[in-house]
């Protein structure tokens, strides 16, 4: 019984800073999407900025070596593709909490997405779909999240104060 409170325990505190987000129809969904000051969709991005989210995940199967993120827009009815640079479509290289692939079966990891939000996006609305693919292009995790596009800070002193944030955050 003490075993069955602290276990659930346990859950609750990994998902209580967790931001909800809808599942992929026919996809396995994240354990979890912590999406930084996002306590509710749609989530405020800024443009010229990163829109950081995490996501706990479990291994579908042994020995992945190798995983991707792909990322699209859900845009005035167009599903747009975005290209992420190798740097951040890497899941492997942005694993927290010291894991590392290859993963197994039901291994419970974190990826960091630090998701640049480019100066020329429209202020808009969109439904973005987050896909993390096995090197045979198979979904290991899915989700989609609806973010509000918005002007990021222009002045230096907004800037600076980002910064500050951010280094101590």
């Amino acid at each position: 019984m003490f075993r069955v409170a602290l276990l659930t325990l346990a859950y609750l505190c990994i998902t209580c800073g967790a931001t909800p987000v809808k599942e992929c129809k026919n996809l396995p969904a994240p354990l979890s999407v912590d999406i930084k000051d996002c306590p509710e969709p749609p989530c405020v991005v800024y443009k010229g900025q990163f829109a950081i989210m995490d996501v706990q995940f479990l291994g579908d199967k042994n020995n992945i070596a190798s995983i991707t993120a792909e990322v699209k827009a859900r845009v005035l009815g167009m599903n747009l593709p975005y290209d992420l640079p190798e740097e951040i479509s890497n899941v492997c290289m942005n694993l927290l909490y010291g894991a590392m692939c290859p993963i197994d079966k039901d291994e419970d990891v974190t990826y960091r997405f630090n998701f640049y939000v480019e100066p020329v996006f429209p202020e808009i609305t969109a439904d973005v779909t987050v896909t993390l693919n096995d090197s045979n292009d198979n979904p290991i995790s899915c989700f989609i999240v609806s973010c509000k596009i918005r002007k990021g800070p222009s002045s230096r002193l907004e800037l600076e104060a980002i910064a500050d944030d951010t280094l101590i955050a």
